[in-house]
Order: C-alpha cells, then structure tokens, then sequence
C-alpha cells in the first residue's frame, strides 16, 4: 500500500474571493513511484489552542469559550474550526496544491470567537487527512488514505486578522431574531436615525438613561447584521 504523507507549507488570505477564504498549501509526497491518478482528500482542520500562550487581554477575550484561566487545564480544549474536500490531480511522487477553506465572522461560532480574542502570534492548527487515492501505471487501482494521516501548522494571526478586514473593515457581527430585527427597523424609521450605527447608539442612550438591561434574545429564528467592531464592543 502506498504511504502519503502530509505538509502544510503555507497560508494566504484570497485577495479576490467573495468572502472570507483562507488558502492553505500542502505539499503531499508518496512513498513510492507508482503514478498517482488523483486524490479525493477530505481535510478536517482543527484548532489546538493548549499548544500556545495567552496574554491577559486575549485570556479575558476567551472567557465566555473556556472559562477562567485557573480552569484551562481542563476546558482548554480542541476547536473545530473547518471540514473541507479536495480533488488532488494526477502526479508522482510528490506535488502541491491549494486547499481552499470558506472563512466565516459569526461571532457565535467558537472558532472565529477564539480567532477574534487574539492579539498576535501564531494559531496552532491540525489538519487531518483522509479519503481516496487511485494509483496504478497501467490502469489504476483504488487505496484508501489511513485516518491517521496528519500535519500541524502554526497560522500567523495576522493573516486571520487582515483576511476579515478586507471584507469587513472596522465591524462586527451580532445576531438578532425576527421579531427583534423587525422592531429595531420600526425604531429606526420612527427615529429617522441615518444609519444602523446611529440606531444602535440611540438604543445604548436610551438603555443607559433608563437603568435597566435589555431582554435576552432567543436563539431561534434569526437575522444578522454587520455593526462598526467599536459599537459592539461597548454594547451594555
């Protein structure tokens, strides 16, 4: 059986995709010379965020994921952060190629809730690999690739950091239900207020004068909207 082996050699941000999209590039070598028709690779990415240090802003920033400090021996745990596929064309012994992760800034997904509390450094991943390999130099036959197939990259937090800038400078996500969404449009219109910035700060006026904390939302159905980052962040 042929035996592949995995390495993540390098991550950009796609400066012309629609959304968010990280590119990684693997190199995958083979140990033998048999041609390699192509690979239907399954990559699960996930975050380890026990291999790397915290400052105390990034540490407060994690609270709602793992709780306080004192307990992160045990609630430091992995995060999945992606579940991609990838048709790998025909090559020998060894090749390169692109692996496309879709990116998203919704907050309430523990993923990009851990990116975002970053300040700096590097994120420890672990990409795992599975899935199919035909391989033959007359015909081909089909192997399977071993669960145990795996490569750890440490990803610059900038990259993280710019990638969402270029599609959503300054802001924010937060999520509203239907019914919250459809009364803040009628305060809004009510108020002549010019933007969903103005909305949102009129609302933090109000809250602030009259002393009392606003209802929980449900979590079911929901809206989203895009807020300036400082906005949300001085939400009571």
């Amino acid at each position: 059986m042929t035996e592949f082996a995995f390495t993540c050699i390098g991550v950009r941000a796609d400066a012309y995709a629609a959304g968010p999209t990280l590119v990684f590039r693997l190199r995958i070598t083979t140990s033998g010379e048999a041609r390699v028709h192509a690979l239907a690779l399954r990559c699960q990415i996930r975050i380890e965020p026990a291999r790397r240090g915290y400052e105390p802003g990034e540490a407060d920033g994690l609270h709602d994921l793992f709780g306080d400090r004192s307990r992160w021996g045990n609630t430091l745990q992995p995060l999945q952060f992606a579940q991609v596929s990838l048709m790998v064309p025909s090559f020998t012994t060894e090749t390169e190629v692109d692996l496309v992760v879709p990116c998203t800034y919704d907050l309430d997904i523990a993923a990009t809730r851990y990116f975002d509390a970053l300040q700096d450094g590097e994120v420890p991943l672990l990409l795992l690999f599975s899935g199919t390999a035909f391989i033959g130099d007359s015909g081909f036959h089909v192997e399977p690739i071993p669960w145990d197939r795996e490569a750890p990259f440490r990803m610059p937090v900038a990259v993280w950091k710019d990638m969402i800038e270029q599609h959503f400078p300054g802001c924010g996500w937060i999520r509203l239900p239907r019914d919250t969404m459809n009364a803040l449009l009628a305060f809004r219109s009510r108020q002549a207020l010019p933007s969903w910035e103005a909305t949102v700060q009129a609302l933090i006026d109000l809250a602030g004068d009259a002393g009392t904390p606003p209802p929980q939302c449900p979590e079911r159905p929901v809206h989203r909207a895009v807020l300036p980052r400082a906005t949300e962040r001085t939400a009571p």
